[in-house]
């Protein structure tokens, strides 16, 4: 069985269906979000990935067709963007409190988990875009999230930064068992850096694992030959599987035959 299965679904899509107007922006989309599974969506500008996550976090409601998720279910919201202004004082400290009221320790915890533990003090307005981007990942781990919502993770960030926090959220995914929506144009990285794949254009033009949508001829279609050959040689490997709830697991049979390794979707 795909291993994309072997996990009940923290949120399901079934034909969904959303019109602004006489715009069809969404239209019969099916896909479902995994615990323990990086899901990207990926597709061309408006195209509807915004308008797709705005559903999934209930900001929307479709014209037709379902969304079910899990009982319970704590999401995480990692917002591409943040515009605050420079004249308003607001420390990372305080400004990780406009998620919910937390302790300092928690913070601390949080901080240190997405690897800036000596930001706690520091001006919103003084950090780099890489520490802006782990402080806005530590303020959506404060939900104790199930399925983390990633809006272009790495936004503003330098190759390098990118590549560490790629690096991060895989880390994140395995420590805490969480499912993990991403929202990306990085398709050289992000291909490299993901289980499952979505590509849409207002409709599901293909999904599954890297390999298999770069080779599709929708993605094609899409991001152009070129692309498609450069992105294809790319391809996303784990060197355990998980178990039941989630949890990383060693694969000694993967550590050197990339052919061995299995994504967890």
């Amino acid at each position: 069985m795909n291993q994309h299965h072997r996990h009940e679904p923290l949120i399901s899509l079934n034909k969904v269906n959303l019109h602004f107007g006489r715009n069809h922006v969404l239209q019969d989309i099916s896909t479902e979000l995994h615990k323990g599974c990086i899901t990207t969506l990926i597709g061309p500008n408006g195209a509807g990935k915004t308008t797709l996550v705005r559903l999934i976090l209930g900001l929307l409601k479709p014209d037709s067709g379902t969304i079910w998720q899990e009982s319970n279910l704590r999401i995480g919201y990692m917002p591409q963007k943040l515009q605050i202004d420079k004249t308003f004082p607001l420390t990372v400290e305080r400004f990780l409190k406009t998620a919910q009221n937390c302790s300092k320790a928690q913070m601390k915890a949080v901080l240190s988990d997405v690897g800036a533990s000596l930001l706690l003090e520091q001006s919103i307005h003084h950090l780099s875009g890489g520490e802006m981007q782990r402080v806005l990942l530590a303020r959506a781990l404060l939900r104790d999230p199930h399925l983390l919502v990633l809006d272009e993770p790495v936004q503003g960030v330098d190759i390098n930064g990118q590549l560490e926090l790629y690096n991060l959220i895989s880390r994140i995914r395995d420590e805490r068992g969480c499912g993990v929506l991403m929202i990306s144009h990085d398709l050289h990285l992000v291909m490299a850096s993901t289980d499952h794949v979505v590509c849409i254009n207002h409709h599901v033009c293909c999904s599954g694992h890297p390999e298999h949508v770069t080779n599709d001829p929708s993605f094609t279609e899409l991001f152009g030959i070129k692309g498609s050959e450069q992105l294809a040689v790319y391809s996303h490997h784990h060197n355990h599987n998980h178990d039941e709830q989630g949890s990383a697991i060693p694969d000694p049979a993967s550590d050197h035959n990339p052919r061995n390794k299995k994504g967890c979707c």
